[in-house]
């Protein structure tokens, strides 16, 4: 009986490549400094990146996959749309989907939210506060009442999504933005969690409190049993 939940990392390791700076933060790469603590909480954790064949989303892959993490910022026009065609449809079918940082811009995120999903934006290192503003949910399970990171790169409102099933992170920054940083939606059987923390340039997947809300929402959006939905022509129930 399989009781561990599978989860895919995705990452473009791009930057981790071609910039000294962000190598010496994730030597070994984004996905990996991801799919560390997950390995830890016992999760069957694999990793993917995009310049392997099928960008390391394979049939057999995303078919063994309960929840898909995706980082992406500098190629997102490099994904193939027919392997962005195959994630949406695991999605709809079920698989969960944490998007991270500027995910927000992938060809996945875009086409389950169906609007631009455009924000303001800042690269100055400041401080960003994210507010926990559904402390019941079971994504900031054992997080306080915020998560302070040091350096970040800010978001703004007006973030061009559609209204989130439940916002669970608020986020302030120095310049007095505010960003809806932890979204939840549903599409089909499938749940999201977008996520807004994890410039290249900073450690935030290193920071405890980050790793736990992702722990907790690869839990969240774990597939649950439930009915399968049956479309198309149907015959009557009663005669």
């Amino acid at each position: 009986m399989r009781t561990a939940i599978r989860v895919t990392v995705w990452n473009e390791y791009r930057h981790e490549l071609n910039s000294e700076a962000v190598r010496q933060i994730y030597p070994n790469g984004i996905h990996n400094a991801l799919a560390k603590p997950l390995r830890d909480n016992g999760f069957d954790v694999r990793t993917a990146t995009l310049d392997e064949p099928e960008h390391g989303l394979t049939d057999d892959v995303l078919n063994s996959t309960d929840v898909l993490i995706w980082w992406g910022h500098m190629a997102h026009q490099e994904v193939d749309d027919a392997i962005v065609a195959k994630v949406v449809e695991r999605v709809l079918h079920g698989m969960g989907l944490i998007v991270l940082h500027s995910g927000h811009f992938s060809k996945v995120f875009k086409r389950l939210m169906g609007t631009s999903c455009d924000l303001k934006w800042r690269e100055s290192g400041e401080n960003e506060r994210l507010w926990v503003v559904s402390p019941s949910h079971p994504i900031v399970d054992g997080i306080g009442e915020f998560v302070e990171l040091e350096h970040e790169e800010m978001y703004g409102e007006h973030f061009d999504i559609p209204t989130p099933d439940e916002v669970v992170f608020v986020s302030w920054f120095k310049g007095g933005e505010v960003f809806r940083s932890g979204c939840t939606f549903r599409r089909g059987r499938g749940k999201i969690f977008y996520f807004r923390p994890g410039h290249e340039t900073h450690p935030t997947y290193h920071h405890e409190q980050i790793q736990r809300v992702i722990v907790n929402a690869v839990r969240w959006a774990n597939p649950r049993c439930g009915p399968i939905p049956v479309y198309g022509n149907a015959q009557p129930l009663e005669t």
